[in-house]
């Protein structure tokens, strides 16, 4: 009875995670600026991932794999924000515009 609830619950959750990934990936692709993609590169996708593997380990429970899982997870925490951090730092200090081509104002004059 537990093991069926904690089945459905898993599989809801890798439902729900894929979701986010998806609505995160459409949020880059809709976006046109490096600074506004940024957010959707990373929030979601984080979130959507972590989602994703606790309803693996949740449909794992037992196996030798789910500390592979939660090394995963603790991995894609540490990294997603500082690999943001700095795609945002470039980004402004290259003063990309829309595109990631130069702002207007930046561009030679004839």
């Amino acid at each position: 009875m537990i093991t069926d609830i904690l089945e459905v619950v898993g599989q809801i959750l890798i439902l729900v995670g894929s979701a986010v990934c998806l609505a995160g990936a459409i949020g880059v692709v809709r976006f046109r600026d490096t600074l506004t993609r940024m957010h959707p590169a990373t929030m979601p996708q984080v979130v959507g991932v972590l989602l994703v593997l606790a309803g693996a380990i949740l449909n794992l429970r037992g196996s030798v794999d789910i500390w592979m899982l939660v090394l995963a997870s603790m991995f894609m925490v540490l990294t997603a924000p500082v690999v943001a951090h700095r795609v945002g730092r470039v980004a402004y200090r290259e003063q990309l515009g829309r595109d990631g081509l130069p702002m207007p104002e930046d561009l030679p004059s004839d």
